[in-house]
């Protein structure tokens, strides 16, 4: 079956950081925006990063200062817009003999600390560790620096909620099988993955914003050559019980020159990552390997008192980076900037295309693309998204929200309050409003999980099954048995018995 055409300005296709970017940016302009996801939003790379808001300390090492300096000035308008889901966090950069000197890791810091203004994040300094710190005694000075922690699903979320707010469309579950190009405008088939139904929109512009899957739309969709290669690089990255009490994070320089973060993660937990392996293959396979696991093990043990072996593992995630294909033979050394191909012949609808890019820097990369986007829609407004408050990010401080949230809910236990500030914002209100008891929030998943905030998901941010709440909303996977997965599982199958039309929100206008 299908339905009756539309009319857009824009289709965007990729429901990733940069997708959720330009749809949000261009419909803020003005434009008709309609972006459709395949699978679930930040279902690929956007939920798979590091999960820093960072300068790329590394990077200078290969002269990129242009991608740091921009970097490092985003990382303040970031802070500043999504106070819930990014704060400042410490790096400690414990030296070792096998590093640079430590008079030219200062310059660099010292460079780090001033290619871009700062107001908010203090500067580095050296520091001494004592046996107090997680480390091996034989390691005793070190750095400390400032950059920032962002929960990457969460941020694509709300970066399509704020398209949402500004008149995109936004269409989970929906794929993009074929796109005509006319003169003036083109001619698109979505497809309901979940029912196959289809239905034709057309659009005077398209954006390309697939990620890893950039290239293969443009023969299979597009029906033409793709106009640049991408390298698929594989990023992994395990999940092990607490290393460290402190709120700091360590970043650890092996001998063959590659850096792995060890980063504090939901309370209980450390982040370690990432690995750089090419790829091939269809991304959403992608897994972490017995040897991703062991070379992560090997670098956190040469490290930390605590030794780790594969059993401490209590999760892991791979995501595909898709890099622009430069020549250089190792993946770590393969730029982490973007670029995009506008394609406009005379006679022909725009076509526009990302490649490559990093979570730091998608409100510059979207800023950039929608401006080219704007060529051919003269009457769209100016750019606006550098002061955007993101949907929940009204309120100057997480302590101050947490103190609010619990004057106003007493009854709610601090690590449930602590986790709503940190996840949603002034937005808990949204499902906190009517409730005044824990009775009230209802059936209880794991974690803090309750059908109450899974109601909010399923109605307000586009989540449809038990993996899009457990992992890209929530992170409450790391405490679900199996039986509470299925238990979720049920919940929502009931819930859209009931009202199939509430959770459909992949038509939502």
């Amino acid at each position: 079956m299908t339905k009756e055409q539309d009319t857009f300005d824009v289709v965007v296709v990729g429901g990733g950081v940069n997708g959720t970017g330009i749809a949000m940016d261009a419909a803020g302009r003005g434009l008709k925006v309609l972006l459709c996801e395949m699978n679930d939003l930040a279902s690929a790379t956007s939920s798979s990063s590091s999960k820093l808001i960072h300068g790329g300390l590394r990077y200078l090492e290969h002269y990129e200062f242009r991608l740091v300096r921009e970097a490092l000035s985003e990382r303040e308008s970031l802070l500043r817009n999504s106070p819930h889901i990014m704060w400042p966090m410490r790096f400690r950069l414990p030296h070792r003999p096998h590093l640079r000197p430590a008079w030219m890791i200062r310059t660099g810091l010292f460079l780090y600390d001033h290619l871009a203004k700062r107001e908010l994040l203090p500067g580095s300094r050296s520091i001494r560790f004592d046996s107090s710190d997680p480390l091996k005694p034989e390691l005793t000075k070190g750095f400390e620096y400032s950059d920032g922690w962002v929960d990457d699903a969460r941020l694509v979320v709300l970066t399509a909620k704020k398209a949402q707010q500004s008149g995109a469309r936004i269409m989970t579950r929906t794929k993009c099988v074929k796109a005509e190009r006319g003169t003036s405008n083109w001619k698109v088939t979505l497809s309901d993955t979940r029912d196959g139904t289809e239905q034709m929109v057309t659009t005077r512009a398209i954006v390309n914003a697939s990620g890893p899957w950039v290239s293969k739309l443009f023969g299979e969709t597009f029906s033409m050559p793709a106009p640049r290669a991408i390298r698929m690089v594989k990023g992994s990255h395990i999940v092990v019980p607490r290393l460290n009490k402190g709120t700091e994070a360590y970043i650890l320089q092996n001998e063959d020159e590659r850096i792995v973060f060890v980063i504090p993660y939901e309370d209980q937990f450390s982040l370690i990552g990432t690995t750089d392996v090419e790829y091939e293959g269809d991304p959403k396979q992608a897994r972490i390997s017995p040897e991703e696991t062991k070379y992560l093990l090997d670098i956190v043990n040469a490290h930390f008192k605590r030794q780790l072996d594969a059993d401490d593992v209590v999760w892991s995630y791979s995501g595909v980076r898709p890099l622009m294909d430069g020549e250089e033979e190792n993946a770590h050394k393969a730029s982490r900037d973007y670029s995009f191909e506008v394609s406009s012949d005379p006679g022909k609808a725009p076509l526009i295309s990302v490649f490559g890019g990093k979570i730091t820097t998608y409100r510059k990369l979207a800023e950039a693309a929608t401006d080219k986007l704007c060529q051919f829609f003269p009457q769209a407004k100016g750019p606006w998204t550098k002061n955007a408050v993101l949907p929940g990010g009204d309120f100057d401080n997480q302590e101050n929200l947490s103190a609010r949230l619990q004057h106003d809910f007493p009854w709610l236990p601090a690590n449930v309050i602590s986790r709503y500030a940190r996840t949603y914002g002034t937005s808990a209100y949204a499902f906190l409003r009517d409730c005044s008891s824990m009775e009230d929030l209802g059936q209880h998943f794991a974690g803090t999980l309750y059908a109450t905030e899974v109601r909010y998901l399923t109605e307000a941010e586009w989540a449809m099954d038990a993996e899009d709440i457990l992992w890209r909303r929530t992170k409450q996977g790391l405490y679900a048995t199996e039986q509470d997965v299925e238990n979720l599982d049920h919940f929502l199958q009931r819930q859209q018995g009931a009202n199939p039309h509430e959770t459909a929100m992949h038509h939502s206008a």
